[in-house]
C-alpha cells in the first residue's frame, strides 16, 4: 500500500511541477502583454494627437456639407417659381383667343397660387418672382377681363322695347345659359385673382364693374323711351281737365322698370357669389333709377303748375313705384330705400295738395260775384265732388299722404308728418283707419263747400226761398254724386249731416209760404150759436156758414181768397220759375202740398160759397188747387 501511495503523491507533484511552470510562463506573458500595452498607450497618445484635429475638420466639413445641400434646396425652390413662371407666362400671354379658356383659366389658377405660395414664404430673394408673378397675374386678368366684357356685350348690344313685353305680358329676355356659365367662370377666377393683386380694401371688383357698366347702360337705354312716354303723356290738351287714372304713362314705366330688374337679378345670381349679389345689382339698376327719379322730378313739376287738375296724377304715382318698390324688395331685397327716395318730391306736393284743395274749394266759391238767379246748383258744388269721386280712385296712396299727416292734418299749418320714413306692407293697406281719414277728409271738403255757399247765397241771393232753392239744389248734387260713385260706401256717417242742410234749405224755401198759409186761417168763436167747431169743418155747410157771416167777416174772408190767389199764384210761378234738380222739385212741392192742400181744403169747405160759385174771390175748388200743387212735382 506504501508503494500506490507513493506513486499518487509523485504524481501530484509532477502536476503541480508543470502548474508552476505554467505561471512562470504566464507571469513572463503578462509582462509582455503589459509592456505591450504600455507601448500601445504610449502610440495611441500619440494617435490621439495626430488625429484629433483631422476629426474636428471632418466634423466641420459634414455641417458644411449638410449646409450646402440645404443651400442647394433653397435654391432650388427660388428657382421653382421662375421656372413655373415662364410656363405659365407662354400661356398667359397667348391670350385666351388662342388657348382654351378652361386651359387658361387653369393657368392663371396656378399663377395665383404659386403667388399665394411665394407671398407666405417671405423671402427677400423671391420679392422679384412675386412681382413678376404678379405682372402676369395682372395680364391674365386683364385679358380675361376683355373676355368677360366681350361675352357681356354680346348679350347686351341691343335693348328690348318694354313696351311689347309689358303689353303681352311676357318674361323680359335673359343672358343664354352658355353665355351665363362663361361669365361666372371668369368672375370666379378673377375674384380671387384680384384679392392676390389688390393692394387695397376695394369692394368692387373689375368684373363687377364692367357688368354694373355694360348692363346699367342696357337697362338705361332699354328704359328711356317709357321715360319719355311718362313726360309726354302727362302734357294736358284742356287746361282744365282733370286727370283720369291710368292716363299717364308711369304705369307701364313701371311694369317695364320691373320686369327688367328683375330679369337682371336672375341674370346676376349665376354670375356673382351671394354676397355679391346686392353690390353688383344696386349699381346695375343706378343709371336706370337715376332716369327715373329725373323723369318723376319732371312730372312733379307739371303736377305743381296743374296742382287742381293733376294733383291726382301724383297720388297714382305714389301708389304705383310704392308698389313697385315693395315688390322689387320681396322679390329682390334690394332697391326699396332707392326706389322709394325718388318719391319724395311728389309725395310733398301730394301732401301739400290736400290742402290746396281745400283752399281753393273755398275760394272759387268767395270769389263768386253772381250766383244763378234761378237757384241752380253752381259748378264748383260739381266739380268738387268730381275731385272726391277722383280720389277714391287713390284710397292707397291717399291712406298712406293722411296717415302721416294724421287726422285732420290737411288743414293749413297743422301738417307734422315725415317724408322719409319707408312704407311697409301694413302702413300701406287701406284698413278701417285709411278709410275713416279719407271720409273724415271728404267731410271738410263738403263742409267748406256747403258753409261757403249758404254765406255767399245770404250775400248775392234775394228771399229766403231762392236761397233754399239754391242749398237744397246743391245738397242734391252733393248726395247724387255720394249715392252714384265708391263715395257711397265711404259717406255713410256724412249723411246726418247731409240730410240737415237739406232740412235747413228746405225751411228757408218753405219760410215764403207761410204768407199764403196765412191767409187760410180764420178766427172762429165757439161760444156763438151758428158758428161750428173748426174740428166740423169738413162737413160744414159752406152757405150756412157764410150766410151767418157778418159783412165785415164776409169782406175779409173775400180779402183772404184774393190775397190767397195772389201769393199763391206768385210762389207758383217763381216755383216753376226755379231750376230744381228732379229729387229737389219733387221733394219741394211735397213739402208745398203738406203744408197748404190741408189748409185751403178746410177753408175751401168753409167759405167757397163767399162768391156762390162765381170764381170771382174763390179762384181755386180743390181739385183745382190739388192739380196746381202737383203740377209743381
Amino acid at each position: 500500500m506504501v508503494a500506490p501511495r507513493k506513486g499518487a503523491f509523485a504524481e501530484e507533484s509532477a502536476e503541480v511541477e508543470v502548474l508552476f511552470a505554467n505561471m512562470e510562463k504566464m507571469k513572463s506573458l503578462t509582462k509582455k502583454i503589459q509592456g505591450s500595452l504600455n507601448r500601445l498607450e504610449t502610440s495611441g497618445k500619440n494617435v490621439q494627437d495626430s488625429i484629433g484635429p483631422i476629426y474636428g475638420n471632418t466634423q466641420k466639413l459634414q455641417v458644411t456639407n449638410s449646409n450646402i445641400d440645404r443651400i442647394i434646396d433653397a435654391i432650388d425652390r427660388i428657382r421653382a417659381p421662375l421656372d413655373q413662371t415662364n410656363r405659365e407666362e407662354r400661356i398667359i400671354k397667348a391670350g385666351p383667343r388662342k388657348v382654351p379658356l378652361q386651359d387658361y383659366i387653369a393657368s392663371l389658377d396656378r399663377t395665383t397660387l404659386a403667388l399665394s405660395d411665394l407671398k407666405r414664404s417671405n423671402l427677400r430673394s423671391n420679392q422679384q418672382a412675386v412681382s413678376e408673378l404678379s405682372a402676369l397675374l395682372k395680364l391674365g386678368t386683364k385679358q380675361m377681363e376683355e373676355v368677360f366684357r366681350e361675352v357681356l356685350r354680346e348679350g347686351s348690344r341691343q335693348r328690348v322695347e318694354p313696351l311689347e313685353y309689358v303689353a303681352k305680358d311676357q318674361p323680359f329676355p335673359l343672358i343664354s345659359q352658355d353665355k351665363l356659365s362663361t361669365l361666372r367662370l371668369i368672375n370666379t377666377h378673377i375674384s380671387k385673382s384680384f384679392a392676390q393683386i389688390s393692394q387695397t380694401e376695394l369692394r368692387e371688383t373689375p368684373t363687377q364693374r364692367t357688368y354694373a357698366e355694360l348692363r346699367g347702360d342696357y337697362l338705361a337705354n332699354s328704359l328711356r323711351n317709357l321715360a319719355a312716354a311718362s313726360v309726354n303723356t302727362a302734357r294736358k290738351i284742356a287746361a282744365d281737365a282733370i286727370y283720369k287714372p291710368g292716363t299717364n304713362g308711369i304705369g307701364t314705366y313701371a311694369q317695364g322698370m320691373e320686369g327688367l330688374f328683375l330679369a337682371e337679378y336672375e341674370n346676376i345670381c349665376p354670375i356673382f357669389t351671394r354676397d355679391e349679389w346686392g353690390l353688383v345689382y344696386t349699381a346695375t339698376c343706378q343709371n336706370s333709377l337715376n332716369e327715373f327719379n329725373k323723369t318723376l322730378r319732371e312730372l312733379n313739376g307739371h303736377i305743381q303748375r296743374n296742382l287742381m287738375t293733376d294733383c291726382f296724377l301724383g297720388y297714382e304715382i305714389i301708389g304705383i313705384v310704392t308698389n313697385l318698390s315693395i315688390r322689387l324688395e320681396t322679390k329682390t331685397g334690394e332697391l326699396k330705400r332707392p326706389i322709394y327716395d325718388t318719391l319724395k318730391p311728389i309725395r310733398e306736393t301730394s301732401k301739400g295738395s290736400l290742402g290746396r284743395l281745400l283752399d281753393d274749394t273755398r275760394t272759387r266759391i268767395q270769389t263768386l260775384v253772381a250766383l244763378p238767379m234761378d237757384g241752380a246748383a253752381v259748378p264748383a258744388t260739381s266739380d268738387t265732388m268730381s275731385r272726391l269721386q277722383n280720389m277714391t280712385y287713390y284710397l292707397t296712396p291717399l291712406s298712406s299722404i293722411m296717415t302721416s299727416l294724421g287726422d285732420g292734418g290737411w288743414s293749413a299749418g297743422s301738417a307734422t308728418s315725415s317724408s322719409t320714413s319707408l312704407p311697409t306692407l301694413k302702413s300701406f293697406d287701406v284698413g278701417a283707419d285709411g278709410k275713416q281719414l279719407f271720409a273724415h277728409y271728404a267731410s271738410d271738403m263738403m263742409d267748406t263747400l256747403l258753409q261757403n255757399l249758404e254765406s255767399k247765397a245770404r250775400v248775392l241771393l234775394k228771399g229766403k226761398n231762392l236761397q233754399g232753392v239754391f242749398i237744397v239744389n246743391n245738397v242734391a248734387v252733393i248726395d247724387r254724386m255720394i249715392r252714384s260713385s265708391e263715395l257711397q260706401p265711404l259717406m255713410g256717417s256724412y249723411s246726418n249731416k247731409l240730410e240737415s242742410w237739406r232740412k235747413k234749405g228746405t225751411a228757408m224755401y218753405l219760410e215764403a209760404w207761410r204768407e199764403p198759409s196765412g191767409h187760410l186761417l180764420d178766427v172762429q168763436y165757439t161760444n156763438r150759436s151758428g158758428r161750428p167747431h173748426s174740428g166740423g169743418a169738413g162737413s160744414a155747410d159752406s152757405a150756412a156758414i157764410v150766410k151767418g157771416l157778418s159783412s165785415k167777416d164776409k169782406d175779409a174772408i173775400k180779402e183772404k181768397f184774393k190775397n190767397f190767389n195772389m201769393s199763391f199764384d206768385d210762389l207758383v210761378s217763381r216755383h216753376k220759375s226755379y231750376k230744381m234738380e228732379r229729387e229737389v222739385r219733387t221733394q219741394l212741392a211735397r213739402e208745398v202740398q203738406t203744408i197748404i192742400e190741408p189748409l185751403y181744403g178746410r177753408f175751401w169747405d168753409r167759405y167757397h160759397e163767399i162768391d156762390k160759385g162765381k170764381g170771382k174771390y174763390v179762384k181755386y175748388d180743390k181739385g183745382q188747387l190739388g192739380s196746381t200743387l202737383a203740377s209743381l212735382a
